[in-house]
């Protein structure tokens, strides 16, 4: 009897499958801007969670700057990184360029909100 060891079997089973022959189909319009509102959801999520909570926390020293202005500069910093984390990798989604969109959106709102008001 021969038997396999677990880890052999999940690996046989991990690999993945024959994709389906692939057609050429145009994609329609309303396919397109869902995927590019897809693309860009996760900049906008994050730019404004992350400048509701700056204000939030940090609510006296950040008084002189706008929510807007900083979500504005969070957004635009994400929305960059996720551009070049397409370009970079030929596809989105990379964990990579998830936390360079997390260091990029940290780094503006410290630079709009510390460093520059100063």
């Amino acid at each position: 009897m021969n038997q396999k060891a677990p880890v052999t079997l999940w690996l046989q089973a991990a690999k993945p499958l024959d994709a389906a022959p692939s057609r050429k189909t145009p994609v329609s319009p309303i396919d397109a801007f869902w995927h590019l509102l897809n693309f860009i959801a996760p900049a906008v999520c994050m730019g404004v969670v992350t400048a509701t909570l700056a204000k939030l926390i940090w609510r006296r020293e950040l008084q002189m700057v706008s929510w807007r202005q900083l979500s504005i500069w969070a957004i635009c910093s994400s929305l960059l990184v996720l551009v070049a984390g397409l370009a970079l990798f030929g596809h989105d989604g990379r964990s990579a360029t998830y936390g360079a969109m997390i260091v990029a959106c940290s780094l503006s709102l410290w630079w709009i909100g510390f460093v520059r008001t100063r």
